[in-house]
């Protein structure tokens, strides 16, 4: 089971980058995200406070990060019972312009008993990837 959102912004890899790991600032253009606790860098643990679940803080490791390209997100319940990953990647293109991708894949033992309990997380993501668009876009200035 997975969901993905993909986006051609017109703005430099690095300043989405600068945008995807400013754990403060996420509440200013993801309107999924109410906050995230600790520094979004290789091997740290951050908490995410999603819109979709109030008050519920979901820890999450960041175990891949290249920056201005790659970093992926690891979350989930002990003994890989339950997990989820999230990949973000980004890849410059034509005209100044960079594709943005993120993917959410779960899997675990406990994906069909999980699965009747989580939400639709497709809105979120399409909020994600327009919000992330338009800032990025907003830092760049007219292309």
């Amino acid at each position: 089971m997975h969901y993905d959102v993909t986006a051609d912004i017109r703005a430099p890899a690095e300043t989405i980058w600068e945008i995807i790991t400013d754990a403060g600032r996420y509440p200013d253009w993801d309107s999924g995200v109410e906050r995230i606790e600790g520094d979004i860098a290789p091997g740290e643990k951050i908490k995410v406070f999603s819109e979709m679940n109030p008050g519920r803080g979901f820890p999450i490791k960041v175990t891949e990060f290249e920056p201005a390209q790659r970093m992926t997100w690891t979350g989930g319940m002990p003994l890989g019972l339950f997990k989820g990953i999230r990949t973000f990647r980004l890849t410059p293109g034509p005209d100044s312009t960079t594709r943005f991708e993120m993917r959410e894949s779960f899997s675990g033992p406990l994906l069909p008993l999980m699965r009747r309990s989580m939400p639709d997380f497709g809105p979120s993501f399409e909020q994600y990837g327009a919000g992330l668009k338009a800032l990025a876009e907003s830092r760049t200035g007219p292309g």
